[in-house]
């Protein structure tokens, strides 16, 4: 097995800069995300790391091997890698079986008949295939499909794994059932994997870390816990979460307070330590639906903190109510439990617990 390094790598297109100096470490054995909106270079960078794109800059690394570094005139092919890839559409070959479509990178390496079988019926057991061999992939459902290429991918033993958004074909319910196989079968294989994908939710259930990528640029690398809850900046905080972080601008205040104009909240003695040089700017107060209450339900006491809007749209999702409140010209979303008494129209006292609060800097970068 092998980890992956990027270093400093760019890739242009033309006049477009689809990757931007990028730096990265994926260690070996490690389940690597790689999460950012469509068009943020994230499947350039895996194309990159496969040798189905060159770099126009930079070098990249499979184990201690350099495989790209055009000012080296380095380019080790695709083929010569030791990695495998699975992708969205599957690409499985439709006039082929399970069994050969499983068996097909041991064929072209002319591995011997009796040692293939052995390997196709391994995997196909592993991945509770073993019942579906004879069947061609217009017989299966989308989640044999995905399980039959991640097969295929398996069978060759690679270094590496690179999956570019393998899951999103499938629907909703059948999406959370193979990530939870794929991460169980990650563990099992132990295999450097760096995994593509535009979902948060996946990204966070998933990955051992997350490399979080906007406009080409690295943003934040870290465990789903570290940028979830210290975010480097705003497009971090603002990307993951569900319901997403709520953002506030306002002034802060000689007093420890922050000015909002329609409301004044006040920051904790140790929030103000850190962002005291910031006095009299404009700064963006970050906090997440879930660390916002009902007061009539909150379990802390906090007038200060303490806020009354009105309720502009209430989902009801059973097991909580997201409520969106205007406040003035601000607006909050709150996660509340189904106890609240919230409803559409309505005046609501919310409590903020400051405590669980983020602060950015005017360029978005953090505070705290």
């Amino acid at each position: 097995m092998a980890g992956v390094r990027l270093i400093n790598v760019w890739k242009e297109f033309d006049n477009v800069v689809a990757v931007k100096n990028m730096t990265l470490e994926v260690k070996d054995g490690e389940f690597m995300i790689l999460l950012g909106p469509s068009g943020c270079g994230k499947t350039t960078t895996l194309r990159m790391i496969a040798g189905l794109e060159e770099p126009t800059r930079g070098q990249i690394y499979i184990g201690d091997r350099l495989v790209a570094d055009p000012e080296k005139d380095v380019f080790v092919p695709p083929k010569d890698r030791d990695i495998a890839m699975v992708f969205q559409s599957y690409a499985l070959y439709p006039h082929m079986t399970v069994y050969d479509n499983i068996a097909f990178p041991l064929k072209l390496r002319k591995v011997p008949k009796n040692e293939i079988d052995r390997r196709v019926r391994e995997v196909a057991e592993l991945l509770g295939l073993t019942e579906l061999l004879k069947r061609k992939p217009r017989e299966l459902s989308g989640g044999q499909r995905q399980r039959v290429a991640l097969g295929r991918a398996i069978i060759r033993k690679p270094q590496v794994f690179l999956m570019d958004e393998p899951l999103s074909n499938l629907d909703a319910k059948l999406r959370v059932k193979m990530r939870a196989e794929l991460k169980k079968l990650q563990k099992q294989l132990g295999v450097t994997t760096i995994y593509v994908t535009h979902d948060q939710v996946e990204a966070m259930t998933m990955g051992d870390r997350i490399a979080v990528i906007n406009i080409g640029v690295l943003q934040q690398v870290g465990t789903p816990e570290e940028v979830y809850n210290k975010p480097s900046n705003t497009f971090v905080a603002g990307f993951i979460g569900t319901p997403p972080m709520n953002f506030l601008k306002g002034t802060l205040l000689e007093d420890g307070r922050m000015d909002f104009g329609e409301f004044l909240l006040r920051l904790t003695p140790d929030q103000f330590e850190i962002s005291k040089d910031y006095v009299g700017k404009t700064l963006t107060l970050g906090i997440r639906p879930e660390d916002i209450y009902d007061a009539e339900l909150s379990p802390i006491q906090d007038e200060e903190n303490t806020v009354v809007g009105r309720v502009e749209i209430l989902e009801n999702l059973g097991n909580e109510k997201i409520v969106h409140v205007s406040i003035g010209e601000h607006s909050l979303t709150a996660s509340l439990p189904p106890e609240s008494k919230a409803r559409e129209g309505s005046k609501i006292k919310l409590v903020l617990n400051i405590r669980k609060a983020h602060l950015f800097r005017e360029s978005g970068d953090a505070i705290f």
